[in-house]
């Protein structure tokens, strides 16, 4: 599927000032008249999301109707991470599927608009959950429904046959485990702040232990419960599935570790992400969620140790680099201070169950 390229509209406009903070209107109004299909106001205003650690979020609207922006990041960014162009494609492809997503608008690569490229799509009128705060306000029975919603997105989105939405092009899923493993580690040794021996133990188990991938499909490759925008008046109704930026073609159980890793449980240390938000009274376990996920694909997923593994792995390297992207300046908003200190606990969550595992290899 190819990405159309839409016109120079900046030729008149002076060059941009880039910070992640701000989004100029004015810049972004010529651009947006030309790619949306209905009329664009006079005035388009436009603030910060909070709560992005990642990519900046803005929201746009000219006051009858609202969009969302997306951009990468300023500063230090991991390789190949950040893609507009590829979350772009992955949303365009499945907005007639049966994963729900918000429509998307268009794809700017002339960064002399706003000094990054972005792309735009329709801002979905739901609600984000993502702290404890946020989910005490549904109900036992309301959190409940929202987790079999999630399973039941998540097993959707990997029954799609790729060449069915225009992504048989997507990826490789033929060797996908061992890019995977050698892609964190390099972008564990291109941000870390510190050194950390449990890096390289986890790599080496990891690497031992790896298993032949048998469910290959479409990945979402950050699917947690924040990632969502669900209806406010029904939580359990899933609106849209957010942040395709690591969308590719692999193996769909790394979904499952990913959502497993970010479950949060009382009792346990929370990941700064997820804050708690599903360490609550109604939310299923995480071996509750890898039992429906089975049973819903009707698959054998006895080997989930490596992906649970490896997820804890992925996530404190993508941690440590949100962490480094602090310390340099480059992040905005709130909620930062603490991201370095979830590296840790999460590598050593990672090497306690690599330990206790049964999997040849995984228990060193």
């Amino acid at each position: 599927m190819s990405v159309p390229t839409k016109p120079n509209t900046t030729q008149n406009i002076p060059p941009p000032v880039v910070t992640a903070s701000t989004l100029d209107g004015a810049r972004v109004r010529p651009w947006l008249s030309e790619s949306e299909t209905g009329t664009i106001g006079e005035q388009l205003t436009t603030r910060l999301i909070a709560g992005g650690r990642s990519n900046p979020t803005y929201e746009l609207t000219d006051g009858s109707h609202r969009w969302i922006l997306r951009r990468p990041p300023l500063g230090h960014v991991l390789a190949t991470a950040h893609d507009m162009g590829r979350e772009y494609r992955a949303l365009t492809a499945l907005r007639d599927s049966a994963v729900p997503v918000p429509r998307t608008v268009g794809l700017c690569e002339d960064i002399a608009v706003i000094g990054a490229p972005f792309y735009v799509m329709d801002k979905l009128e739901g609600i984000t959950l993502r702290t404890a705060e946020d989910t005490a306000r549904l109900t036992p029975s309301q959190r409940s429904a929202l987790a079999h919603s999630m399973i039941d997105t998540l097993v959707a989105l990997h029954e799609i046959d790729p060449s069915e939405v225009g992504l048989d092009d997507w990826g490789r899923p033929d060797g996908y485990l061992e890019r995977q493993l050698g892609r964190w580690q390099r972008q564990w040794n291109s941000s870390m702040t510190a050194p950390r021996k449990e890096v390289d133990e986890l790599h080496s188990r990891l690497l031992a232990s790896m298993p032949e991938s048998r469910h290959p499909g479409i990945v979402h490759g950050d699917f947690k419960i924040d990632n969502l925008m669900v209806d406010a008046s029904d939580p359990a109704h899933i609106l849209g599935v957010l942040d395709w930026e690591m969308s590719t073609l692999g193996d769909t159980l790394t979904d499952l570790g990913i959502l497993c890793s970010f479950w949060d449980h009382e009792g346990e240390f929370h990941n700064p992400i997820t804050a708690g938000a599903t360490a609550l009274p109604g939310f299923p376990t995480r071996d509750d969620l890898v039992h429906a996920y089975a049973k819903a694909r009707g698959i054998d997923v006895s080997g989930i140790d490596w992906y649970l593994v490896f997820a804890d792995f992925k996530i404190a390297v993508i941690l440590e680099g949100i962490h480094a992207r602090h310390l340099q300046g480059h992040t905005e908003g709130d909620g930062f201070d603490d991201i370095g200190d979830m590296v840790g606990p999460l590598l050593e969550r990672a090497l306690e169950r690599a330990s206790l595992s049964s999997l040849p290899g995984l228990a060193g």
